[in-house]
């Protein structure tokens, strides 16, 4: 057992010094003594299950496909709602002033996987039907749209922009980034101005314009080797614009993007995994967590014992400082660098799926953050404090109330900024839709540490 009293809180006693002319000296005055315990004497116990499917409530985009070396085969494609601009520019342009219209995909550099030279293929559908709500990554898309009826192809790397230096230097975009640039058929983006001459209000309302246009869906045609994560992806529409002043007539070739992925509208990444033998083996016997889909850890948080503890080492002028839970990890060997997840969530196991479909925050009560610390290679939960009160409250405590998953994660954060200061909010919680995570995690050394004062009168 590992019980540690640290140097007591408040000082052992003060010597008060009264000097009168027979030199006599005052008595001492003791105070009480406060102690803080830290008890880390608690094990925790736990196993890898299987997490095939996610609900992918995100904006991020993946397409690809790589065979790694003790992770698996994965493979991604994704369909989508567009969020429509709610104006088309109709003044001084005609249906035939339309040139083209194409389709931007848009990734930063690292947000991949693989080899950055292959050359690879995807398609365009249109969907032909409203999508599914909620949709899951198992999702099949074959009779939401017509293999006969193909938009658009193209061949791709990651190591190009699509677009000229001259272009991406007027937009300032940087170095960094990386586009795949897709053509679509001309005769689309008339489709799309002649609706809006029809009825412009459908463009202001999204619901009523996924039911006429329900979306896109890209899909791989050929090549493996890559998997790429895009985090924005839109639809632009190119065109010329007469413009009649006193003195002439001037035509200006302009492009306005009118289509996006944005969260409020349906995404998701369709998603396989064939597991390789190696993971499989290996989460037979230990711990693993493995994302996007693939494997969590169910573990036992002993809140008995702990509770337990607490009484036998406590009286009625006790205080809980805190309660930590530190869990190591190790990257799992693999030929494609993949490393352990950035955020883990550890959420109530009967919570997990209430948890996604409502898109929560962490509440550190059924559910807790932690990020990835590279250096001690570890997770460290620092915020449980309230969960072992509120264990501590109830009058009977059941199986239940210490399991747990441990699932990787991805936040949703935006930047708010008040004066000169910025500061990054976390917005909610979502299953990692990323390129491949996993770890082994090392329950045997994981410590669970509860802090507590208490004071001797």
């Amino acid at each position: 057992m590992k019980l540690f009293r640290l140097i007591p809180a408040a000082l052992i006693g003060v010597s008060m010094l009264s000097c009168e002319e027979d030199g006599t000296i005052g008595s001492s005055v003791i105070q009480d003594r406060v102690e803080v315990v830290i008890d880390s004497s608690f094990t925790v116990a736990g196993s890898s299950v299987l997490n095939p499917v996610i609900q992918a409530r995100t904006d991020n985009q993946l397409l690809g496909a790589i065979d790694a070396k003790g992770f698996g085969r994965l493979s991604s494609d994704f369909i989508s709602q567009l969020m429509p601009s709610n104006a088309i520019d109709t003044t001084g342009v005609t249906v035939n002033d339309i040139d083209s219209i194409k389709m931007f995909l848009y990734m930063n550099k690292s947000a991949m996987i693989g080899d950055s030279l292959v050359p690879m293929g995807l398609d365009v559908y249109r969907v032909t039907k409203d999508l599914p709500s909620p949709i899951y990554s198992d999702f099949n898309p074959d009779s939401y749209y017509s293999k006969s009826e193909k938009l658009a192809s193209t061949i791709y790397s990651a190591t190009v922009l699509g677009m000229p230096d001259s272009m991406r230097d007027s937009l300032k975009l940087p170095d960094s980034l990386r586009i795949v640039e897709i053509k679509l058929p001309v005769e689309l983006g008339r489709e799309f101005y002649n609706k809006y001459k029809q009825d412009p209000s459908l463009f202001s309302d999204p619901q009523r314009f996924s039911k006429w246009f329900p979306g896109l869906y890209i899909k791989n045609s050929f090549g493996s080797g890559r998997l790429m994560r895009f985090y924005a992806s839109l639809v632009s529409m190119y065109y010329r614009k007469k413009v009649t002043t006193e003195s002439k007539d001037t035509v200006y070739k302009l492009a306005n993007p009118f289509l996006a992925v944005t969260p409020e509208v349906i995404n998701n990444n369709n998603i396989s995994l064939a597991i390789s033998d190696d993971l499989k083996s290996l989460a037979a016997t230990a711990p693993v967590v493995a994302a996007p889909i693939g494997y969590d850890t169910e573990i036992k948080i002993p809140i008995r014992d702990i509770i337990n503890k607490y009484h036998s080492n406590t009286n009625s002028y006790s205080v809980v400082n805190s309660m930590t839970l530190e869990i190591p990890a190790s990257a799992i060997t693999n030929d494609y660098g993949i490393n352990p997840p950035t955020n883990l969530l550890l959420v109530k196991k009967d919570k997990k799926e209430e948890f996604f479909a409502e898109q929560q925050l962490f509440d550190n009560r059924t559910s807790f953050y932690a990020t990835y610390n590279s250096k001690t290679k570890s997770y460290v939960f620092s915020s449980m404090r309230r969960y072992f009160l509120d264990m501590y409250e109830k009058e009977t405590l059941e199986e239940s109330d210490g399991e747990f998953i441990l699932t990787p994660v991805s936040p949703v954060t935006e930047v708010s900024q008040s004066g000169y200061t910025q500061e990054t909010v976390i917005m909610a919680i979502v299953p990692y839709i990323n390129t491949p995570a996993m770890a082994k995690l090392d329950l045997a050394k994981a410590k669970i540490k509860l802090t507590f004062s208490k004071q001797t009168m």
